[in-house]
């Protein structure tokens, strides 16, 4: 081929002939190479790949995916972007998904149910080969579009949160366990008066934290004081302002448990313009990692909850679901969360314990 042809095939998308003339294969060949076909020996394979390279060849995917019915995107719905805590599940989940060959596509749907919908019937009409869902609060409960991508074939697997009353494929965490622990600790310090600031009541892991607060309480003997119970979002504004409101009630609680990080982030900013300080004047546990937690002093209390491993259990589940190596039955992972205590709850008096915590917080970076 002349420099005069390659650079008029530079100037536009090399042809499939072109490439395989230029390997000296067949087209059948290149096919398999863009398939990932095991038909192609290694030496095949590599020429292949180097005359695309030289010819500047990209193939069409879209027409791929008409003939093939299938895409190699997998898209992945997150409820909220900002949240530290999800960018941890999608690096997991994209380093499984990447290394089987598919594109991952990621929407952000900021808790909005309908915003939820609209992606996806988005992704159904491109033909995403599988899908990776946390849902938004769904007062209605109306699942319809979960639905509908599953009787498409589209795979589903929900991540972290499950829509209520659908049986279906996802990985999350033991919140019953993770908040009741955390509890059980700030009981075994004497709390009596333990104030929660949970998530929306629509979100299935916000009701699985009330349960764990409710449980642990219960074991103690505790009765649970409504007046120590608030209800926010999972974000900064509702952490602050239930702080504050609940600090300048009285009798104020002696310790809080707030059930995210995000949250946990906006009770600091509370705690700090009302001057009152951790644990001397109140005793503050979080349920997740508070972003820059390691950072603050007191070190806070925390439920750590796996979030890598929550986007590789979810990939992989995808994926088996994708190879058909799965029965049809839905599968649900539950991953364990860990408690690690801090000065924010004990102390810095404690040196023992806050020692075995800074420790186990080093082996965590």
């Amino acid at each position: 081929m002349s420099s005069a042809q390659e650079t008029n095939i530079h100037k536009r998308n090399a042809t499939i002939q072109e490439v395989a003339r230029r390997a000296k294969v067949s087209v059948g060949t290149v096919s398999n190479v863009l398939n990932n076909s095991n038909a192609v020996s290694g030496l095949l394979q590599r020429r292949v790949e180097q005359a695309m390279r030289d010819l500047n060849y990209h193939p069409n995917n879209h027409a791929r995916s008409l003939k093939s019915r299938r895409s190699s995107v997998i898209g992945i719905v997150i409820s909220n972007i900002t949240n530290p805590f999800f960018p941890l599940v999608l690096r997991g989940a994209e380093s499984v998904i990447v290394r089987h060959g598919y594109m991952l596509t990621i929407f952000n749907t900021d808790d909005d149910i309908e915003r939820e919908r609209q992606i996806f019937s988005l992704l159904r009409t491109h033909r995403v080969d599988g899908m990776l869902a946390v849902v938004a609060p769904n007062p209605a409960n109306d699942i319809a579009h979960i639905v509908q991508a599953i009787d498409m074939g589209i795979p589903v697997v929900c991540l972290d949160r499950t829509p209520h009353g659908l049986n279906i494929d996802s990985v999350v965490v033991d919140n019953v366990r993770g908040s009741a622990m955390c509890v059980r600790h700030l009981v075994d310090l004497g709390h009596r008066k333990i104030a929660i600031i949970n998530g929306s009541s629509w979100l299935q892991t916000a009701r699985d934290r009330y349960k764990g607060y409710e449980m642990a309480l219960d074991e103690a003997n505790i009765k649970i004081d409504r007046n120590l119970v608030r209800e926010g979002d999972f974000r900064f504004d509702s952490g602050y302002k239930m702080t504050k409101d609940l600090l300048l009630n009285h009798p104020r609680p002696t310790a809080l448990f707030v059930a995210n990080g995000t949250m946990g982030l906006g009770a600091l900013q509370g705690l700090n313009e009302l001057a009152i300080h951790c644990p001397e004047q109140i005793a503050l546990a979080v349920f997740d990692e508070i972003p820059g937690g390691r950072m603050l002093r007191p070190l806070i209390t925390s439920v750590i909850q796996p979030a890598y491993d929550l986007g590789v259990k979810a990939g992989e589940l995808l994926i088996s679901r994708l190879t058909g190596k799965m029965s049809p039955d839905p599968v649900t992972i539950t991953l364990q969360a860990e408690l690690i205590i801090g000065e924010s709850t004990i102390g810095s008096g404690r040196a023992a314990i806050s020692r075995r915590s800074k420790n186990v917080l080093r082996k965590r970076k």
